[in-house]
């Protein structure tokens, strides 16, 4: 019978190909803890975390690769982690339903010190997302507007892999995906915001640089040689 229970357990937990069916009643900071115990061995390829997701997939993958790019000043990781972030947010625009990425990617293994410190991040700093957050403004977080909402993902992405300047888009990304994953419009919104003001900010501190620069010059150019 113990037999039998374990086979039935295996199978509801599984789909074609061996891929795992999830809980969706499973918050996704839990996900994140959970799959920290899955890798706490030999860590997790992309391909695992993958295989572990149920329909939430985007936003729960979004949300695990976003959550290394919150460390303040951090250069490296959003650089790696941006090129799955973008073919995401891509796959998202254009209406795919399912995450797909390249084998290399997939291949790609997480540590398990990685994913220990992630699930520790996530338990200790982003717990209250869950407690705070729930489905509501669903018109923001649902059909159509889970592209808008790609699109101002990619503005996020496109502002992390800039040097030192990672976690605040990091946020309103991290914001976004939660949620789409818990159906939440005014996250959702909340996390655009975030995207569009980082983003506003950075091209006028750009063009006051240039501007600066141009005015700098024609000064220099006024001065007596």
């Amino acid at each position: 019978m113990t037999q039998v229970h374990a086979d039935m357990t295996d199978a509801a937990h599984t789909g074609d190909g061996g891929r795992h069916q999830d809980d969706a009643g499973r918050g996704a900071i839990d996900m994140i803890v959970h799959l920290a115990r899955e890798g706490e061995r030999d860590g997790l390829t992309l391909r695992d975390i993958r295989d572990h997701l149920d329909e939430r997939g985007f936003g729960l993958m979004i949300l695990i690769l976003s959550i290394p790019c919150l460390v303040p000043a951090l250069y490296g990781v959003p650089q790696v982690l941006g090129i799955p972030l973008l073919l995401l947010a891509g796959q998202m625009l254009v209406g795919r339903q399912e995450p797909w990425l390249p084998s290399g990617v997939l291949d790609r293994r997480v540590p398990s010190s990685w994913l220990k410190r992630m699930a520790d991040f996530a338990d200790n700093r982003l717990r209250w997302t869950e407690r705070l957050s729930r489905a509501r403004l669903k018109m923001f977080a649902d059909g159509p507007a889970e592209q808008v909402a790609a699109f101002f993902m990619i503005v996020a992405i496109l502002t992390i892999v800039l040097p030192m300047t990672n976690t605040v888009p990091s946020v309103g990304l991290a914001l976004m995906a939660a949620g789409l994953i818990q159906r939440d419009g005014l996250f959702v919104l909340a996390g655009m915001g975030v995207a569009a003001a980082w983003a506003l900010f950075l091209g006028l501190v750009v063009a006051g640089v240039v501007m600066g620069a141009s005015w700098a010059a024609g000064f220099a150019g006024l001065l007596p040689g």
